[in-house]
């Protein structure tokens, strides 16, 4: 069902509402097929390039919109609602171009940022390693200098677009230090000596390929270092913060798809002669749902308004990714209840849903990382 939003201007109503049709029209048909066959539907962040989805919290003169977060979440929602594993690459995506965008010399965004917000080359965040998720400091993946640049020597894990990806925003040590050790950089993907594994099999967003990337001594020049050496720490607390509230309004967007494919059941359904949508139960079972969904999108809003305002908002996006990410794994179980035997079965959508909303409440820092991140905001 639609949304009414509450847009700034007429110009950011229009560009959500053709997300929208775009992604209702286009992606939409085209999810379920591509999500049991794992195939990965490169084209469409292409298109969304084209539409400025990808640009949209960018500066015009790189070849974006210079929109509010606060609109480009409210689109990628729309993403998300017909399509979760796009929804969730386009968040991976932004995240980091906003790592070169927000750190990155003025030369490094000039060369970089408008090829990368075009769609014409996807990205991947490659932070966590297998021992070192959650504990960045636990990093092992190192960078050494190496006539006049670097070389990379390491394994990343769980890691979104690996071998789909055209380049790498990588996290390596580059120092002993726990916290100030680590630095970022940029790594093309036809780097030598970079290579990735097989795709995890996992439960939910089969059509997004998640693996490791291996560093067997890759070398990038030093250009290619975003912010200072052994400022890594901070940059990638920084984008996650961000990136937390993409995967919010992705999580939104599929307990809104989930709610909306429970109520057009109950509507349909007849049991004992009437629609089971008039049975009261049943009637509080939706509204809770719809409750749910609501409520996670007006925290994204608020994070994204005060990230907008140029205010800290850290505790406020760990806020929204916890209860837009809990919200969905809660709307999505409940769909599966209104369909009954039906939802179980793969003949609706309501079972891809619920297997998709588990993964969300694990990347991008665990929902029980996000409560640590609020407690400690708390009490500092």
């Amino acid at each position: 069902m639609a949304v009414e939003r509450l847009l700034p201007t007429p110009e950011a109503a229009d560009l959500v509402g053709l997300v929208a049709e775009i992604a209702r029209e286009q992606l939409a048909p085209r999810a379920s097929a591509a999500e049991e066959a794992g195939e990965f539907p490169r084209d469409a962040f292409r298109l969304l390039g084209e539409t400025g989805l990808l640009g949209m919290p960018y500066p015009e003169r790189f070849g974006g919109l210079d929109q509010p977060y606060e609109v480009y979440l409210q689109a990628l929602e729309e993403v998300a609602a017909s399509w979760m594993s796009v929804g969730v690459g386009v968040s991976v995506h932004v995240m980091t171009c906003s790592v070169l965008a927000r750190h990155g010399t003025p030369e490094q965004i000039e060369r970089w940022l408008p090829e990368l917000i075009k769609g014409d080359l996807l990205g991947a965040y490659a932070l966590s390693e297998a021992s070192a998720g959650s504990d960045i400091s636990a990093m092992t993946t190192r960078a050494k200098r190496d006539n006049g640049g670097y070389q990379l020597d390491g394994t990343k894990a769980w890691i979104s677009h690996a071998g789909v990806a055209d380049y790498y925003v990588t996290f390596a040590r580059t120092g002993v230090d726990p916290k100030r050790g680590i630095s970022c950089f940029l790594v093309p993907a036809d780097a030598v000596g970079l290579s990735s594994g097989t795709p995890e099999r996992k439960m939910g967003l089969t059509a997004s390929p998640t693996a490791q990337v291996y560093f067997d001594a890759v070398r990038v020049d030093a250009d290619r270092r975003i912010g200072a050496e052994g400022d890594g720490m901070r940059i990638a607390l920084s984008a996650l913060d961000s990136g937390r509230l993409g995967i919010a309004a992705c999580a939104t967007g599929l307990a809104r798809a989930a709610l909306d494919c429970a109520v057009g059941y109950a509507k349909e359904r007849v049991q004992f002669g009437r629609p089971i949508a008039e049975f009261e139960g049943l009637q509080f079972l939706l509204a809770e749902m719809a409750a749910a969904v609501d409520t996670a999108r007006a925290t994204y809003l608020h994070a994204a308004r005060k990230r907008d305002a140029g205010l800290d908002f850290t505790r406020d996006a760990a806020v929204a990714k916890l209860t837009a990410t809990d919200a969905a794994m809660r709307v999505t179980t409940d769909a599966v209840q209104v369909l009954g035997g039906y939802g179980y079965t793969r003949d609706f959508p309501a079972e891809r849903y619920m297997r998709e909303a588990k993964a969300p409440q694990i990347f991008e820092g665990t929902n029980q990382i996000q409560r640590l991140v609020i407690a400690r905001n708390l009490l500092r």
